[in-house]
């Protein structure tokens, strides 16, 4: 009995210290089990909502990337979480929601954009691609291929097939009264931008079969062709037919998803006009592609672009000059700089006696008046004018070259003019200072004169004096300007490659790319590139300078006033199509 008595103190030990363990143990179970899991939960709900950006919705748009719920409840399950470790989880998710922000390199799932694999190549400093990759669509050889195959329909005034040949530059100039370099000059024809883009686009260094690298995607699709072949003559189902398939064709596509488009862009060497159908009816002009929804998202490049419009972007009209060497252009370049000018002005070009507004007639009186202007009329039968020879021995001669507006705003005349070094002398903005904002620089008195054509259609004004006010000082500096601008304003042969020149293919397809870059980061910060983005003023956007978000009233303003309702975006936009077969009859070889 007392040996049972001693052992029963020690077993009521034992119990006690059982209770107090249990105890403690079922509370740290309630503290870190039960509330914490309730923190978890929290977290993993922040996570698995999406970031709402603007009007942007991740959840449903192909932009982002939405991991299953299940497969982040499995990555916390594997963390080793403790109470610090969630508290600081939870803060970090609420501040990432309330700042609505998220930095490029730290983005996680299911955060994931589509296109951050690209935009991370920018950063990897042994990738000489990176952030310049070119994805190219394999597009089927009926929006390519084929119509050069049928060359002789591409337009009812020429025979295209001589034109599409070397790669689109056209057949080889002879250097008969030395006016040209002995190589690299083809009579080329001004709307085959389309095959001579996508040669070199074919040469381009940085191609990638990995969309997902892509920091741009071009369509291959030859647009200005297939529209020239059903300009005249044709309903609108059929000027329309190649681009509702094109556009069906790519809205198909994975990589189309990546940013519905956005990253997108085509070109064609033809004015935006022909592309711009506003109506049904069946008398209206041109085409309807570039007010299909699927191409508002892309970007394309024509020879002219809509001063209202935000979906094209202008790029230069192909010249007589296809260089293969760096050489070639720097021999050229010097070659121009000592030539001496015996003409203060010149100008190539036909009166447009059915257009009341066009300063043409005023142009060609004046200069038949003075000797220091040389002119070449452009008229049906008069060859000269059409002649490569012809017209850049004239540009070659002269200190200034008038550029008055032609059927649109534009003239392939002022960038043959620039190759010869001769400063262009414009009547309206919309002829170069609105349009080729990627290639000429944006104080453009400082390689052009600018003379409004209400000045010119005054009484006793003379084009003579005032640039006869220009110094011979500022003339040197201004023509050095424009023949240092030359490399940005051709387009290199595609079979060959400049080396450290960048000419105008490169330009553009390095300002697409920039364009998709800006876009992208702007999306994942959740902002706009602009404040009070307006369509209507997409001219004066262009012009903004590197940081500038906002525009307001511009000098420019009376020469882009807005369409009257029911109208066509340009006030001579219809007539500017409708009459450039009298351009295409003008530029026949002769």
């Amino acid at each position: 009995m007392e040996k049972e008595n001693a052992k029963n103190p020690r077993n009521r030990i034992y119990l006690l210290t059982t209770l107090c363990v249990l105890f403690w143990g079922l509370l740290f179970y309630f503290h870190f089990v039960l509330l914490g899991g309730n923190l978890v939960s929290e977290s993993i709900s922040l996570r698995s909502n999406p970031i709402k950006i603007e009007s942007f919705h991740p959840s449903s748009d192909p932009l982002v990337q939405n991991n299953p719920t299940n497969a982040l409840i499995s990555n916390e399950a594997n963390k080793s979480i403790s109470k610090d470790f969630v508290d600081t989880e939870v803060n970090n998710e609420r501040t990432l929601m309330s700042n609505r922000k998220i930095n490029v390199g730290d983005i996680e799932k299911p955060h994931e954009f589509m296109f951050m694999k690209a935009l991370r190549t920018i950063d990897d400093k042994n990738d000489p691609c990176g952030g310049k990759y070119i994805y190219v669509h394999d597009l089927p050889s009926r929006f390519n291929d084929d119509m050069l195959k049928e060359c002789k329909s591409l337009s009812l005034w020429t025979n295209m097939c001589k034109f599409t040949t070397n790669a689109g530059l056209g057949p080889p100039l002879e250097n008969v009264d030395g006016v040209f370099s002995n190589t690299g000059w083809y009579a080329t024809n001004q709307f085959a931008v389309d095959v001579i883009f996508n040669n070199r686009m074919k040469q381009y260094e940085c191609l990638t079969n990995d969309s997902s690298l892509a920091a741009a995607i071009f369509v291959p699709f030859y647009a200005g062709f297939d529209i020239a072949r059903y300009l005249w003559g044709y309903n609108i189902s059929t000027r329309d037919a190649a681009s509702l398939e094109l556009v069906d064709w790519l809205m198909k596509r994975p990589e189309w998803k990546i940013m519905n488009g956005r990253d997108h862009f085509l070109v064609a060497g033809r004015i935006t006009w022909d592309f711009r159908r506003l109506t049904e009816n069946e008398n209206d002009w041109g085409s309807k592609l570039l007010f299909l929804p699927a191409a508002k998202n892309m970007s394309m490049l024509v020879v002219e672009s809509s001063p209202w419009n935000a979906n094209d972007f202008a790029i230069p009209y192909p010249t007589y000059f296809h260089p293969a060497s760096d050489a070639d252009v720097f021999a050229w370049q010097d070659r121009m700089r000592k030539l001496k000018r015996e003409y203060l002005f010149s100008f190539a070009g036909a009166p447009r006696p059915d257009n009341p507004k066009s300063i043409r007639g005023q142009i060609i009186d004046e200069c038949k008046k003075t000797k220091v202007c040389k002119l070449l009329e452009c008229d049906f039968g008069e060859s000269k004018c059409h002649s490569p020879d012809s017209i850049m021995k004239m540009f070659q001669s002269s200190l200034f070259c008038l550029q008055p507006q032609g059927d649109s705003y534009t003239r392939r005349s002022a960038f043959d003019s620039m190759l010869a070094g001769c400063i262009p002398v414009f009547f309206h903005p919309g002829s170069a200072y609105t349009q080729y904002t990627w290639h000429l620089p944006k104080n453009y008195s400082s390689y052009s004169v600018f003379i409004p054509e209400k000045d010119v259609r005054k009484n006793g004004f003379s084009i003579e004096k005032r640039l006869r006010e220009i110094s011979p000082e500022q003339v040197k500096i201004m023509r050095e300007t424009v023949i240092n601008l030359i490399p940005k304003l051709i387009y290199a042969d595609p079979r060959s490659k400049l080396e450290t020149l960048r000419d105008a293919f490169d330009t553009s397809v390095q300002a697409v790319i920039d364009k998709v870059t800006r876009l992208r980061k702007n999306i994942i910060e959740g902002r706009t590139e602009y404040d009070n983005f307006i369509e209507e003023n997409s001219w004066k956007f262009a012009l903004l300078e590197e940081g500038q978000r906002e525009v307001g009233v511009h000098e420019w303003d009376p020469f882009f006033s807005k369409p009257k309702e029911g109208e066509a975006d340009f006030d001579s936009s219809v007539d500017a199509g409708k009459n450039s077969w009298k351009n295409e009859q003008r530029s026949r070889a002769t």
